[in-house]
């Protein structure tokens, strides 16, 4: 999957990047392009309103990072579990319209997750980087920003919010900026949630020093249909090379059940991403007292405890 940046070229000042796009046409083929436009846009206004300098002398006040990776090795459930604060998709429309970040976020810690994911892109799907502020105040567990990184600038906006990792998308990153991304998250004390679809992408990842936390997205971001299969096809092929590099997989959307869990657990997968089966609120699910009942109900359904 090629994804393009929009034509025609966004000036980049940092020369290690390396945005060489083709301007076929004027228009996005799918969704993620049509997202990865948008967001190019969406940079350019943040660097206008706070300059990348004046961001980076903003670290000094966040909180110091914790750590994603380990927290998920050690995690609550098996498998761990990442669970996400998500107001909206592009497919799927808003999934809650009584949104409270906070208080979603707490009843998850509570439930009994080792990490959240909060979603900071406004446009597609809500979210915010404020929510991302506000949960690192309300939570004592590890943060991943969901966003779709295209410059060092959002990695330095995320760390400075509270954020404790970061996702790296491999479909709209080349391996050369992947590199350089990866450095800079490790340098500010950040752990790097390195997301592919394909082989061809887990491949490209693999051979990238320095990933240690791989998320397979079951979801093709093109068309937003979702396989469960694209987790365990690309563990069996690749299985030994994540082994003996001590990788851990993440397996992210489409989980629903403890049978699509113990699937993918079953592939190899040590912890999963969850967002929509948790947050989504079902008229026929029982009235509980409070939030942090509710999804502790929805946790233990996804995990068959009692």
């Amino acid at each position: 999957m090629q994804i393009r940046r929009r034509p025609p070229n966004p000036a980049i000042a940092v020369e290690a990047l390396s945005y060489k796009i083709k301007a076929d046409d004027a228009e996005p083929r799918n969704i993620l392009e049509k997202i990865v436009w948008h967001k190019d846009k969406e940079i350019d206004k943040m660097r206008e309103t706070v300059p990348l300098v004046d961001l980076r002398k903003q670290l000094v006040d966040a909180p110091a990072p914790l750590n994603f990776l380990e927290a998920l090795r050690h995690g609550k459930t098996s498998p761990a579990l990442i669970a996400e604060v998500k107001k909206a998709s592009p497919s799927k429309g808003v999934f809650r319209e009584a949104f409270n970040p906070v208080e979603i976020a707490q009843a998850y810690a509570a439930a009994g997750a080792s990490c959240l994911s909060v979603l900071t892109d406004a446009a597609f799907f809500q979210g915010s980087f404020e929510y991302l502020r506000q949960i690192r105040q309300a939570v004592q567990i590890p943060l991943l920003c969901k966003e779709f990184v295209l410059s060092p600038y959002q990695i330095y906006l995320a760390r400075s919010r509270g954020a404790d990792a970061i996702l790296l998308i491999a479909s709209i990153l080349p391996d050369q900026d992947l590199t350089y991304f990866l450095k800079i998250v490790k340098s500010v004390g950040m752990t790097a949630l390195v997301e592919v679809h394909t082989l061809a992408e887990l491949d490209r990842v693999l051979a990238l020093p320095g990933v240690e936390l791989v998320g397979i997205n079951n979801r093709n971001l093109e068309d937003f249909s979702v396989s469960l299969d694209i987790t365990c096809d690309l563990i069996a092929q690749r299985q030994q090379v994540i082994l003996e590099k001590e990788i851990l997989i993440v397996s992210e959307s489409g989980l629903h059940t403890l049978a699509d869990v113990q699937t993918v657990a079953k592939a190899g997968a040590k912890a999963i991403l969850v967002g929509e089966s948790l947050i989504k609120e079902d008229p026929s699910e029982p009235v509980f007292e409070s939030e942090a009942a509710r999804m502790k109900a929805k946790v233990s359904a996804l995990f068959g405890a009692e």
